[in-house]
């Protein structure tokens, strides 16, 4: 089949379903050489079985709140891909949640977890549930009615899911304690679980730090590094916040930072003492960012300020129109428009690499590589966070603790292998450089070879 009959026949399938027919486009543009170079591939329909789910699930989810009211919300879980192991993905709690996001979130795990070369399937979940301004007793009973549902699909060797946006330690904690409590038993089933009981150190830095790591591997290629380079960061909840301790540990600086109200540009950089604050504000207080740009006079950009709204729905968004070399869209999908990678271009940046899942939209990239700047999207350098995910599976199959230090160089060596994979497939399929069609090709032929070799099921 041709490009273009495959996306008409996603499209026509997966009607008014714009964030997952985004993902479908692009590796489907990218990986159209290897279906070339393995006629069985395409013979035996594996990419269209890939964009299809195994299975997709959709639950209520009814709760009482603080007042004795009761709530009713949406869950899901996408069991995306198994070819290569359990499903493994994301819980998000945010009101955006749809059976699209979640499905592009899904798919491009299955590439994901194919590069770390942990074995892990695809498939990501979650709620229309907003925790914000919810009380801690609010969110647990939240998650115990959704755990409720969630339970009989999920399992140590079946699902293992982990935290997104909107599920962090504490959401966790109160899923993971109503899973025990209805099944009886004391298994990894979900990841990101506390230090003591189950959890893996390094876990909850991860994502960042991977992001960092991979785009290091980037400027070594050609001869550079962090240090000295000035960043663009975007969003400041976890990834966020990792990729800025571990630019500024490298020697790099970072300016910017944003949440759902708006920017703050710090043209002195953030510290570690600032970044400090920034934890203690998103983490503890759940704060807003205007707050850190109070405390230390910096510019601050309210998004009612900004043109129409936010980046990817707007004009154009200031956090991407400041000069500086790198830049890390770590916030949320398409964060980064076409004016916004024209100002990054303009503004001088070199290199930019996604924290968060499809930042960037289609229009965006083009006007990137077109302009020779060097580009790492989502699947391959944000891939730290399930990676590490996937090695607290690991300890937990093995009833062990690695250390800090143990977890951080398997980190490190993973994103290495990651670049290097996708470095070497896109020189191997007449693309040198672009790391978009080599992670994309890399993924599909791991998952490809294991469904072809397993049958048509």
């Amino acid at each position: 089949m041709t490009l273009s009959t495959i996306l008409e026949t996603v499209t026509k399938r997966n009607p008014n379903e714009p964030e997952f027919l985004q993902a479908a486009e692009e590796v489907i543009a990218s990986v159209m050489p290897a279906l070339e170079r393995n006629p069985a591939f395409a013979k035996l329909k594996l990419l269209e079985r890939m964009l299809e789910p195994e299975r997709l699930i959709s639950f209520r989810v009814t709760w009482l709140d603080d007042k004795g009211e009761v709530q009713v919300n949406r869950g899901y879980r996408v069991q995306m891909n198994s070819a290569i192991g359990p499903y493994k993905g994301g819980l998000r709690f945010h009101p955006s949640v749809t059976p699209s996001v979640l499905k592009f979130l899904a798919f491009e795990q299955i590439f994901k977890n194919a590069l770390t070369g942990i074995p892990m399937g695809g498939g990501k979940g979650g709620s229309d549930f907003d925790p914000k301004g919810k009380s801690d007793n609010e969110v647990m009973k939240f998650c115990q009615a959704f755990m409720g549902e969630l339970a009989r699909h999920i399992n140590h060797r079946l699902d293992v899911p982990a935290g997104d946006i909107g599920v962090g330690g504490r959401e966790i904690g109160y899923l993971f304690g109503a899973y025990k409590k209805i099944k009886n038993e004391f298994t990894g089933v979900l990841t990101g679980k506390g230090i003591g009981w189950g959890g893996s150190l390094i876990r909850t830095e991860a994502t960042g730090y991977g992001l960092i790591y991979f785009a290091e591997n980037m400027l070594q290629n050609v001869g550079s590094s962090i240090k000295g380079k000035t960043c663009l960061v975007s969003g400041s909840g976890n990834v966020s916040q990792y990729a800025i301790e571990k630019i500024i540990q490298l020697g790099g600086k970072v300016i910017t930072a944003s949440d759902s109200n708006g920017i703050i540009i710090d043209e002195s950089g953030i510290t570690q003492e600032k970044l400090e604050f920034l934890k203690d504000l998103k983490n503890n207080r759940r704060g807003r960012i205007k707050e850190y740009a109070d405390k230390y006079k910096c510019v601050y950009k309210e998004v009612d300020d900004l043109p129409a709204g936010q980046a990817g729905k707007a004009d154009h968004n200031p956090l991407w129109n400041i000069k500086a070399d790198c830049a890390f869209p770590c916030a949320t999908q398409n964060e980064v428009n076409a004016k916004d990678a024209s100002n990054l271009v303009k503004n001088g940046v070199k290199l930019l690499a996604e924290g968060a899942n499809m930042p960037t939209t289609i229009e965006g990239i083009n006007i990137i590589l077109d302009n020779g700047v060097m580009y790492a999207p989502g699947k391959a350098s944000n891939a730290g966070g399930v990676a590490t995910s996937g090695l607290e599976m690991t300890q937990n199959f093995m009833g062990s603790n690695w250390t800090r230090e143990e977890v951080d160089a398997k980190l490190v060596n993973i994103m290495k292998g990651i670049h290097d994979t996708a470095l070497a497939t896109a020189k191997e399929y007449g693309k040198p450089g672009n790391y978009m069609v080599g992670a994309n090709i890399a993924g599909f032929l791991k998952v490809a070879k294991a469904m072809q070799a397993q049958g048509v099921v």
